[in-house]
């Protein structure tokens, strides 16, 4: 996710530099796509930003995401690993849209979820790598 001035410019720029496409709206912005990496598109004005407090007025990266497969067993891994849970709950209803919010030891924001997200496909399947050949060439 990505604080912005204005959602609708930003999300003009990624659709012609990088040919992604809305995939929905978001509380504060848009989401967008190119049909495996989604970037959310946020503006919370004078709103406080979770980790960012201390910053206003602040432009650029918020966080990333995680989808994970089971984010009960993420959320012990994370605290295991020195992780610290800031917000959020997993919702009951597998079909809510939901997320998880952590931070790394170093204070790096991230999200968790089992639900994904607008546009985001769950398991990409990678192209076939290229023969030695052509990745010479």
């Amino acid at each position: 996710a990505l604080q912005v001035p204005d959602p609708e410019a930003a999300a003009k720029f990624f659709e012609e530099a990088f040919g992604m496409w809305k995939a929905g709206n978001a509380q504060r912005g848009v989401y967008m796509t190119d049909g495996i990496f989604n970037v959310a598109l946020l503006n919370f004005k004078d709103e406080p930003i979770l980790g960012f407090e201390d910053r206003p007025g602040y432009q650029g990266i918020l966080h990333f995401g995680m989808w994970v497969e089971d984010l009960d067993k993420a959320h012990v891994q994370v605290s295991a690993a020195g992780g610290k849970h800031l917000t959020g709950r997993k919702e009951t209803n597998p079909n809510v849209f939901y997320e998880v919010k952590f931070a790394s030891p170093e204070g790096i924001i991230f999200d968790m979820t089992e639900s994904g997200w607008p546009g985001a496909i769950e398991h990409v399947v990678p192209a076939t790598e290229k023969e030695p050949a052509e990745q010479a060439g």
